[in-house]
């Protein structure tokens, strides 16, 4: 290009070309340069666009697979959580019952003292006083009037971990009212929790309070329904309160049925007065 317009320059001084055809000429080059540049940039802008389409479209394929793993992880999941539910308001048929009590020191048959539970340091007096299994009126300790319910149970399972400052990482899969009753990292979701206790015709309403016979890891067991893991105490999967015993009318060893149920879903009886809603009370359970 520059040379051309240098030629230009020396066009009128010499005989070679005249002016008019040298104007000519560059303009038509001039013309054809234009033409292949913008065609050129065409190209460039047309690669551009193939190049961005094929990013978007291989965006869209990841943004589209990552939503279908995250809607499949969703519905097993729900599927999961549904299974664990299902299992939750079934009964454990058939368990051999231990009787233990708030204030229970610790012998051969009960390693581990009952003056702290596993959910309460001071559970003695958090209790009212040690709830003696044999000095007795009617359903209560004889001595003194319990501040706290005495139809209670224990499972072998603790949703705290043994440091004490975080669930258990299968808590929030196994425990079906997990995340209605979560409160903080260092609250249990299980103190507290209703279940019912059938033995022959009768049935028991009581809290879960404490954790064992022995163990305090067996979910499959809690949760999913399994046989309880084995122990010296003829594979015990539960004990349960002096109050839980007397209203049954059994002793310890005994076999019972028992299930998880919602407040609602509570029966009246002796341990009404310890709902959170009295008033709403069915008639069966």
């Amino acid at each position: 290009m520059l040379f051309l317009m240098k030629l230009m320059r020396l066009v009128p001084h010499s005989n070679v070309l005249p002016t008019t055809y040298c104007k000519r000429f560059l303009h038509i080059f001039v013309v054809v340069f234009a033409c292949l540049f913008i065609s050129n940039n065409a190209k460039a802008q047309t690669f551009w666009l193939m190049v961005h389409d094929e990013v978007d479209v291989a965006d869209r394929n990841a943004n589209d697979l990552h939503h279908a793993e995250h809607e499949a992880n969703s519905k097993i999941n729900y599927v999961t959580a549904s299974s664990y539910q299902k299992r939750l308001n079934e009964w454990r048929k058939n368990i051999t019952a231990t009787v233990f009590w708030v204030g229970e020191d610790a012998c051969p048959a009960n390693p581990v003292h009952n003056h702290a539970s596993s959910w309460d340091v001071n559970w003695v007096k958090s209790y009212g006083g040690v709830d003696c299994p044999v000095k007795r009126k009617g359903l209560h300790p004889k001595l003194f009037k319990p501040k706290m319910n005495p139809f209670y149970i224990a499972l072998p399972y603790n949703d705290i971990a043994s440091n004490g400052y975080v669930h258990k990482p299968e808590a929030a899969k196994v425990i079906g009212w997990y995340h209605d009753e979560f409160k903080s990292k260092f609250t249990s979701v299980c103190k507290g929790k209703w279940i019912a206790v059938k033995h022959g015709d009768k049935i028991c309403y009581a809290q879960w309070e404490d954790c064992g016979p022995f163990y305090t890891n067996d979910w499959e067991y809690v949760f999913l329904g399994k046989q309880p893991k084995k122990n010296r105490n003829s594979n015990a999967g539960i004990d349960l309160s002096p109050a839980v015993r007397d209203y049954l009318g059994i002793q310890s060893g005994q076999k019972v049925s028992w299930k998880f149920v919602d407040d609602l879903d509570v029966e009246s009886g002796p341990w009404a007065k310890w709902l959170p809603y009295q008033g709403i009370l069915t008639k069966y359970p």
